[in-house]
């Protein structure tokens, strides 16, 4: 994450048992979490991106989702407009 311009975590999807290859959530959290230390290396002002939504505390600190650096909320209204567009594409 050194330097990054943008820095994206996704969503481990608990109710499908997804984290199936992790030991546990405490083992994830601690590997792989996105909290102020780890965003501290990338760039300063380096944008914060996650496809929400989010379970804080597991992939990503509440503080952090909260941040002015995140654009989760911008990122999840966007998302939504997008699947809208593109399913009103498919049906024609």
């Amino acid at each position: 994450m050194a330097d990054a311009d943008a820095v994206m975590t996704l969503r481990i999807q608990l109710e499908r048992e997804a984290g199936g290859g992790v030991p546990s959530i405490r083992e994830y959290t601690t590997r792989w979490g996105l909290d102020a230390r780890r965003l501290a290396l990338a760039s300063p002002g380096a944008p914060l991106l996650h496809p929400g939504p989010t379970n804080e505390g597991v992939e990503i600190t509440a503080e952090l989702a909260a941040s002015e650096r995140s654009l989760i909320a911008t990122q999840v209204v966007n998302g939504v407009a997008t699947r809208m567009a593109v399913l009103a594409l498919l049906r024609g």
